[in-house]
């Protein structure tokens, strides 16, 4: 096969992607039809909130397809994934509209099913990226990821459509989220079946070529956040959002060839993988800053079984005994993990402060946040791959430092979520909790790979990913009490669907403050993390020059 037809089936791959992560993160809109659930099933909120949790349980069965793709074409898995979701989903209509009748447990495997899909869907992703993009992986696994952001967005966008720009009913959503994975797998099955099954990219000469053809593409995915985050729906093209996702992606390895050829345009061959920025400033006042607060115990803190390698493999026995591996957990387990569950009591968050109408509205800011967090995730990458990599040794930052400056954010909005109960506050805390949840979620594969090793990535995820269900339940059970609380504490009686509601900031305040603390306490985690992996990166970038002059001078 001819190297024009590789690069076209590689792009290809990813445009696919693209298209099944952008349809399958129905998980986002779990709020909007939350509260019907909670109606016909006569539930209490802790009960609800277990419903939530199953579906980010899903995610504890991600390794299940890992394992299938072992033995079956990925195209077996996609499809799989869909109709576990088509039933998860459908099923769950027919039980809002009261067409079938199912016991409490039996909503819990179908909420179950659904995550189990997402789940299946993120892993044929992630492997179709690191398989068919293996020196780009960050990127490619950054851009595709972002777009899972976009979801409930485009399924409010397609719903207006359908409710011809009426009162939007939002048991339409698990139509939606039944039969538009489908369809899109289906779509994303042509170009998967036609990939030849090998590293597409093996060829570092190609690499200047993809590095203009990825800012095209984020150009392109920025644009397209922007259109469905600032435009009213009402006026939003459906037409202008399929040139969006599906032309313009599949255009843009030729769009940008033509601009090249157009202006001539040379350049060195240079490699995408690495992180680096301007922020040497931060990295190199950290350890002092905490030196001089008096921490007498911090340098053995950090000395104490402290990670010396970049990419070392780690086995999973290993891992669990690393204080690197616990610190990483905390940090997704009280940040991540926390905005995740936000999201999901965004319906409850949204009627208790008397914004019922705006819930579609709240939960398109979070999912748009979202994937801005996620595309924010890879801009040091983007940046670098324009520098040659002896230009980036006194450039770079450790990847967990970014992480830990992308958390400061989220404790700042359960501070505004805890001090007002307004609309505005509400749309800007729930704008920075998707900042930082987004970019948590993209960022966390590629520093699982530099930290603990890349073979061993696809194990050791799952294993940090355990925090999600967790977090789920232990965060929605202390938000479940407190609502049921100050139900029976209310001398206000108000019933919604035939359910008791609590009504008023007091249902969540205190809520807000204890994830506002945990958040923090996730923040210094994520923080210590960073101090204690700087060093590594920071001889990674002093062994990487080396190996560049070495290879300059003899070559």
């Amino acid at each position: 096969m001819n190297a024009p037809i590789i690069e076209w089936e590689k792009w290809t791959i990813l445009v696919a992607t693209i298209w099944i992560q952008a349809f399958t993160g129905t998980n986002f809109d779990f709020p909007s039809y939350s509260t019907q659930l909670k109606s016909v099933l006569q539930i209490s909120q802790v009960e609800l909130n277990y419903l939530s949790m199953a579906s980010d349980f899903g995610k504890l069965f991600g390794w299940c397809s890992g394992l299938l793709l072992l033995y079956f074409p990925v195209g077996v898995i996609v499809i799989m994934a869909a109709f576990l979701g088509f039933f998860g989903y459908g099923l769950q209509w027919l039980l809002i509209q009261r067409l079938i009748s199912l016991p409490y447990f039996m909503a819990f495997i179908l909420c179950l099913s659904a995550g189990c899909s997402i789940a299946w869907f993120n892993t044929v992703c992630f492997v179709l990226c690191i398989k068919n993009f293996p020196n780009n992986s960050p990127l490619v696994l950054s851009l595709s990821i972002s777009f899972n952001g976009l979801t409930a967005a485009l399924y409010n966008l397609i719903a207006t459509e359908i409710s011809s720009h009426d009162n939007i009913n939002s048991t339409s959503y698990l139509i939606l989220n039944a039969f538009l994975p489908l369809i899109t797998s289906i779509a994303a099955i042509f170009p998967i079946l036609q990939s030849s099954g090998n590293n597409l990219q093996t060829d570092d000469t190609d690499n200047k070529d993809d590095a203009h053809t990825f800012t095209f593409l984020y150009i392109l995915a920025g644009i397209t956040g922007l259109y469905l985050f600032f435009f009213d729906t009402p006026s939003q093209s459906i037409l202008l959002v399929v040139m969006l996702l599906v032309v313009f992606p599949l255009l843009s390895p030729k769009i940008v060839y033509a601009l090249k050829r157009a202006h001539h345009v040379e350049e060195q061959s240079y490699r995408l993988v690495e992180m680096n920025s301007n922020s040497e400033f931060f990295e190199e006042q950290s350890t002092s800053i905490l030196k001089r607060c008096g921490l007498g115990m911090f340098d053995k803190i950090v000395a104490k079984d402290q990670l010396a390698v970049l990419g070392e493999e780690h086995a999973a026995s290993v891992l669990v005994t690393r204080i690197d591996f616990w610190l990483y957990y905390i940090g997704y387990f009280c940040t991540g993990t926390i905005g995740l569950v936000y999201s999901n009591n965004l319906g409850q968050i949204c009627q208790s402060l008397g914004y019922s109408s705006e819930t579609e509205a709240i939960v398109t800011i979070y999912s748009t946040c979202s994937f801005f967090g996620r595309l924010i995730s890879s801009v040091p990458d983007l940046i670098s791959c324009f520098y040659s990599p002896h230009m980036n040794t006194k450039r770079y930052t450790a990847r967990t430092g970014w992480l830990a400056l992308s958390l400061v954010p989220m404790p700042v909005a359960f501070l505004v979520l805890f001090f007002s109960g307004s609309k505005s506050s509400l749309s800007l805390a729930t704008g920075l909790i998707g900042i930082c949840s987004g970019f948590v979620f993209s960022a966390a594969v590629s520093i699982t790979s530099e930290l603990f090793g890349s073979k061993s990535t696809g194990i050791n995820h799952n294993i940090l990913i355990t925090n999600i269900p967790l977090g789920s339940l232990l965060y929605g059970v202390l938000g479940g009490v407190i609502y049921d609380h100050h139900i029976k504490g209310s001398n206000e009686v108000v019933f919604v669907g035939g359910s008791r509601v609590c009504m008023g900031r007091e249902c969540y305040n205190e809520t807000f403050g204890w994830w506002g603390c945990i958040s923090l306490f996730g923040l210094g985690s994520s923080f210590l993390l960073f101090v204690r992996t700087k060093r590594a990166y920071q001889d990674y970038y002093q062994r990487r020059n080396l190996s560049y002059v070495i290879y300059r001078d003899v070559f």
